[in-house]
C-alpha cells in the first residue's frame, strides 16, 4: 500500500485554482451563477488539473459480499438478498441497472465474498475470496491474509477499468453493520449514531443491532491499525472497494461514493493514502440517518437528496448528470474565448505551481 500512497497527488494548485475561478466568474458574468454546480466544476477540474474536465467511459461498479453477523438476525427477513440483488443487477431489474444503461454508465457487478455460488455472466467478475466473511462478534470477519488478497484484488480491478469515472457501491447482508463498525472505529463515532435508520425506527430493532455491535466492537477492542480494523470488522467487498479506490486516485479519476460501505472503504484508504479523498464526490440511494452522520465524517453532503430508499449506487446514476453538467461548464460553454490550453499558462514566478 505504500506504493498508492507515493502515487496519489493532493488536488491542490493555486494557479490552476485562479485560473479556474476567473473562467466560472466569466460565465456568471454572462449567464448568471449557477450555484453549486460552479464549486462542483471547481473541484473537477483540480481532480483533472485541467481548466477543460471531461470524462469517458464511466463506470459503476457494485461489489457484493455476504457477511458473518447476519446470522445473529440483523436481516433475518433477508436470506438470499445479497445473491438475489446480484442477480436482479445483472439481469437489469433493478432502478440503478436502468438509469446507468440509459445514460451510458458501464455496470459490473463483482462477487467479493456472497454466500452462494452466481453463474457466469458478462458483467460479472468473480473475484470471490470466501463464501462470506465470519461473525465478527465471535471472531475476525477475516484473517489479515484475505484482507490483503481482497485489497489486491481491488487494485487489479482499477487497473483494468476503462475511463475516467467510477461509481462504487456495495451490497450485501450485513454490509451496512460491518461499514459502521469500520467507521466507528476509525473516527471514534459512536456506533449507534451509525446505525438509528431515523426517528421511527424500531428501538428493539435498533438496541439488537447496537448490541450485537458492540459485542464485535468488545472482541477487538485493541485494534486501531487501518487493515486490521478492515479485518476485525469489515466485509470483503469493502476491502476491496479500498484497493479501486486507491488506484482510481492514483489516476485522478473522479470517485463517486454512494452508501455506507462505500464510506467505509472510502475511510480506510484514506488513512493510507490521505489525498484520496480529494478525487471523491458523495452521494446517496437512502435517507438512513445513520449516512448522515457517515457523511459529516467527511464533512461531505450529497449532490443529490431525492429521499430514495434504494440499492447503493442508484442516487450516484442520477447525480451523474449533475457531474457531466458542472465539467461542461468549462468545457462546452463559450465565452468568446479561444479555445486554448487545457492548464493556465503560468506567471514568470508560478512555473512551479501549475503542476503536470
Amino acid at each position: 500500500m505504500a506504493v498508492s500512497r507515493s502515487l496519489i497527488a493532493p488536488t491542490s494548485n493555486p494557479l490552476l485554482e485562479r485560473s479556474l475561478l476567473d473562467k466560472l466568474a466569466r460565465r456568471a458574468e454572462a449567464a448568471g451563477s449557477l450555484g453549486e454546480l460552479e464549486p462542483l466544476a471547481l473541484r473537477l477540474g483540480l481532480m483533472q488539473n485541467s481548466l477543460k474536465p471531461r470524462f469517458r467511459d464511466p463506470q459503476l461498479v457494485l461489489f457484493a459480499a455476504d457477511h458473518g453477523m447476519a446470522v445473529d438476525g440483523i436481516d433475518a427477513a433477508a436470506k438470499h438478498q445479497t445473491f438475489q440483488q446480484v442477480q436482479q443487477a445483472l439481469s437489469g431489474q433493478l432502478p440503478l441497472a436502468v438509469f446507468a444503461r440509459i445514460q451510458q454508465i458501464a455496470l459490473t457487478v463483482v462477487d467479493c465474498g456472497v454466500a452462494e455460488n452466481i453463474a457466469a455472466h458478462e458483467r460479472l467478475l468473480m473475484r470471490k475470496i470466501a463464501h462470506g466473511s465470519r461473525n465478527a462478534r465471535t471472531s475476525s470477519a477475516m484473517t489479515l491474509d484475505q484482507a490483503h488478497a481482497a485489497m489486491r484484488a481491488g487494485m487489479e480491478i482499477g487497473d483494468t477499468l476503462r475511463g475516467n469515472m467510477l461509481i462504487c457501491a456495495g451490497i450485501g447482508v450485513g454490509s451496512h453493520l460491518s461499514a459502521a463498525l469500520v467507521l466507528s472505529r476509525l473516527s471514534d463515532a459512536p456506533v449507534r449514531e451509525l446505525l438509528v435508520s431515523g426517528p421511527n425506527m424500531d428501538n428493539e430493532a435498533l438496541a439488537h443491532l447496537t448490541a450485537i455491535a458492540q459485542g464485535a466492537q468488545g472482541r477487538h477492542r485493541e485494534l486501531s491499525e487501518p487493515v486490521e480494523v478492515l479485518a476485525a470488522f469489515g466485509g470483503f467487498e469493502i476491502a476491496m472497494m479500498v484497493g479501486v479506490m486507491l488506484v482510481a486516485a492514483s489516476k485522478r479519476h473522479l470517485l463517486m461514493i454512494d452508501g455506507m460501505a462505500a464510506c467505509a472503504a472510502l475511510m480506510l484508504a484514506s488513512r493510507i493514502a490521505t489525498p484520496v479523498t480529494d478525487y471523491c464526490v458523495f452521494c446517496r440511494s437512502h435517507g438512513h440517518r445513520g449516512l448522515d452522520k457517515a457523511l459529516h465524517l467527511f464533512r461531505a453532503s450529497a449532490l443529490l437528496e431525492l429521499g430514495l430508499d434504494s440499492t447503493d449506487g442508484t442516487g450516484a446514476t442520477l447525480a451523474w448528470p449533475l457531474v457531466r453538467s458542472a465539467a461542461a461548464l468549462l468545457t462546452e460553454v463559450t465565452d468568446g474565448e479561444d479555445p486554448g490550453p487545457s492548464r493556465p499558462t503560468p506567471m514568470p514566478d508560478e512555473g512551479s505551481a501549475a503542476g503536470g
